[in-house]
């Protein structure tokens, strides 16, 4: 499998927002099939020397569920040079740079925040830019050419707002969505 669906948990909306999750797992978008995952909760006090956080989001997740503030309250966080150096090792289990496909739920958000992030603290994501791809267009592709909306109609198994339950959902509606396109 060379397709990893990516979610992140961030204390702001624009392109250098502080990481407070990562997850992801791997994928194969055209079966459907599910493979190794990767979750690091991210110190919060450490993400916010690396990125920025606005005022709204926080107050967002104030308003979440006990379960969502884990992610940004969990004791169990790491720094996020080290979370990257993990995710680094964890992607490059696809062998060959060229053929690592990463999704994001939007255009300008998971892959160029973590891309951003990378850029800032290593020199560069572990993937080509090219090999970028989005979410919300897939869904969008399924709601106007195929009348479904598998985003909402596969049930949601876990926490919303946990990076890793986010990105499973994730590659389960986008691997739907390529089936009945397919189809």
């Amino acid at each position: 499998m060379n397709h990893v669906m990516l979610d992140l948990e961030t204390m702001g909306q624009g392109s250098n927002a502080a990481i407070v999750a990562i997850g992801a797992v791997f994928f194969e978008p055209t079966t459907g099939v599910i493979g190794a995952s990767f979750y690091q909760q991210i110190d919060l006090e450490d993400a916010v020397k690396y990125g920025e956080m606005d005022a709204s989001t926080v107050l967002w997740w104030l308003e979440q569920n006990e379960q969502a503030r884990k992610e940004i309250t969990n004791g169990e966080a790491c720094k996020l040079s080290d979370t990257l150096y993990d995710f680094t090792d964890w992607i490059e289990q696809i062998e060959e740079y060229k053929d690592r496909v990463v999704w994001g739920n939007g255009a300008g958000f998971d892959n160029v925040i973590l891309g951003n992030t990378y850029r800032r603290m290593h020199g560069s994501q572990p993937w080509p830019f090219q090999n970028d791809r989005d979410v919300r267009t897939v869904v969008e592709l399924g709601r106007t050419l195929k009348g479904i909306d598998s985003k909402y109609d596969i049930p949601f198994e876990g926490n919303k707002h946990n990076a890793l339950d986010d990105a499973i959902h994730q590659a389960k509606y986008v691997s739907a969505i390529y089936k009945a396109l397919a189809g």
